[in-house]
């Protein structure tokens, strides 16, 4: 799960995006961010971001996987044909923060790591973590100093030494010359 957005005064984090149209029935193609990809139809009722803000509610009537890696097919409710199905393209899939589980120990969604500080383990600030990139050796945090300095530090345990959501920090064993 890659991203927050406010809406009705609510935390949404989004769980994937509708791409384009498949087949003649009104099904949609979607790029979910959920790991696993199909975790996102656990869900029966998305949140379409609206393109002047808000959100819409709509309801999977079905879905499956499509062509591998991240991508799948559903129908929604009232959608029967390509161009019903148009009008969702492009359009971002989210759900209420609460409505998410929380995550097991040592675990993490994405959007809750979003604003927090990143330090070295010798206390340097390295600065405010703006969102993520997922690669196929592994993810990556891009991490913002004030003054603009990106860094792309590595999900991965051996950098990734400590996260306390309470205080909103995270520790890394990073270079802050790198």
């Amino acid at each position: 799960m890659v991203a927050a957005a406010q809406g009705d005064g609510e935390r949404y984090v989004v769980l994937g995006r509708l791409a384009a149209p498949w087949g003649v029935k009104g099904w949609i193609k979607v790029h979910s961010y959920t790991d696993p990809p199909l975790r996102i139809l656990d869900y029966p009722v998305w949140h379409l971001a609206r393109a002047g803000g808000g959100w819409e509610d709509v309801k999977v009537v079905s879905g499956r996987a499509h062509g591998g890696g991240q991508d799948l097919v559903v129908a929604l409710e009232g959608v029967a044909s390509p161009e019903e199905a148009r009008r969702y393209v492009a359009r971002d899939v989210g759900l209420r923060r609460a409505e998410l589980p929380e995550p097991p120990p040592g675990e993490y969604y994405w959007d809750d790591l979003v604003g927090c500080q990143v330090t070295t383990l010798e206390g340097v600030a390295l600065g405010t973590v703006m969102h993520f990139h997922e690669f196929p050796a592994n993810p990556v945090m891009a991490v913002r100093e004030p003054g603009g300095r990106e860094r792309w530090v590595p999900l991965v345990p051996r950098h990734l030494k400590r996260v306390d959501l309470a205080t909103r920090q995270i520790v890394v064993d990073w270079d802050p010359e790198f």
